[in-house]
């Protein structure tokens, strides 16, 4: 761990955590066996002793883990733990004969208890720098698959919102899209002079009130889609009543199907824009919303104006469609025109069913 990142704020409670009080006794525990058989004292004595040297070296190791919060760039944290590691063996050791002799060792008195002392400490020394060695590698591993998955967590997040932005890019070129066609609409009946552009103005106005709050949306339904088209298409009607007919049929249960916005105003407008006006005879749209097993199928076919294809296949509205259906539900949406016989087109967009619980949450 370097010495320039300060560790979380002190904590007793990660002095001895439950893990590594039991690897430590673990350890110590056979330890002191082995001991036993060479020592002169009783085998639970000498133990009792390792116990005691462990818990001070993991203490001494935990410590110095939290403690100083900062330290100078030319001092290792892990450094430091080895150094408080070394120390409080031998420390730990003095204790360990203090407690279980009931006071002063005099090793001055007794060389055996001396050559014991020594043992302890040496051997117990090996062993806790080889442990705290091996949990510095394994807090090493941990840290960095913690950063691994991080940095994967940033990344996604990051991704997340590169796509919440290009979405919000798109819808953003749809609405001057679809506003200026239908002001053109509008545009066009006053020039004229019909009687009828002061009563389409009126339901223009009502309709962007209703429509424009929802084109800034990151999702809707095809519950609002089919309000929103039904507006316009009754709009288109009273523009050119002779040459238009429209209907909508819709399941109940794909209503509450979450979807882009725009994504069935499109394919209508682009029904009206492609197939009715251009015809002389005009024609009808119809507008067919079912839910095939966990998919949606929302088609629109009109019997206008023969297809023309253009280089992709695609106009620019729906080849923008096709890009938001893309990124909102990935590689599962699927985008199909085709031509009718004997003239008009079909538009059929299929995408998997999400409700409310199941739909992608974009940023706003």
């Amino acid at each position: 761990m370097s010495s320039s990142a300060a560790p979380p704020a002190f904590s007793f409670a990660k002095l001895f955590p439950r893990r590594r009080v039991l690897f430590t006794l673990a350890v110590v525990v056979p330890f002191g066996l082995l001991l036993g058989l060479s020592s002169l004292s009783p085998t639970l004595v000498v133990v009792a002793r390792g116990m005691l040297v462990g818990l001070c070296a993991m203490l001494a190791y935990g410590v110095f883990e939290q403690w100083p919060g900062r330290l100078p760039p030319w001092l290792e944290r892990w450094a430091l733990q080895l150094i408080a590691v070394v120390i409080a063996v031998p420390l730990g050791a003095l204790a360990a004969y203090w407690i279980t002799l009931g006071g002063d060792p005099q090793f001055s008195q007794n060389p055996a208890r001396v050559n014991g002392y020594l043992s302890l400490t040496v051997l117990g020394g090996m062993v806790a720098l080889w442990i705290a060695l091996g949990a510095m590698v394994r807090q090493r591993e941990a840290l960095a698959r913690d950063q691994a998955l991080a940095f994967e967590l940033e990344r996604s997040e990051l991704a997340r919102q590169a796509l919440d932005a290009r979405m919000q890019l798109l819808q953003a070129q749809v609405q001057p899209h679809f506003l200026f066609n239908t002001l053109a609409n509008v545009q066009a009946l006053v020039e004229t002079g019909s009687p009828q552009a002061s009563k389409v103005l009126d339901s223009l106005i009502a309709y962007l009130r209703a429509a424009v709050p929802r084109l800034d949306e990151p999702t809707t339904t095809l519950r609002q889609e089919l309000e929103l088209v039904r507006a316009y298409l009754e709009l288109m009607h009273m523009r050119m009543p002779d040459r238009l007919q429209f209907g909508l049929q819709a399941d109940a249960e794909a209503l509450a199907a979450y979807c882009p916005p725009m994504t069935l105003m499109t394919l209508v407008e682009n029904a009206v824009r492609h197939g009715i006006d251009p015809s002389e005879e005009g024609g009808r749209i119809e507008v067919d919303v079912q839910l095939r097993g966990d998919r949606c199928s929302v088609r629109v076919t009109d019997s206008g104006a023969v297809l023309k294809s253009t280089g992709n296949g695609l106009g620019t509205g729906l080849a923008n469609l096709r890009e938001r259906l893309r990124l909102f539900f990935g590689a599962d949406a699927e985008l199909r025109l085709l031509a009718r016989e004997p003239r008009g087109t079909c538009a059929e967009v299929s995408f998997p069913l999400r409700r409310e619980e199941t739909a992608p949450k974009m940023a706003s």
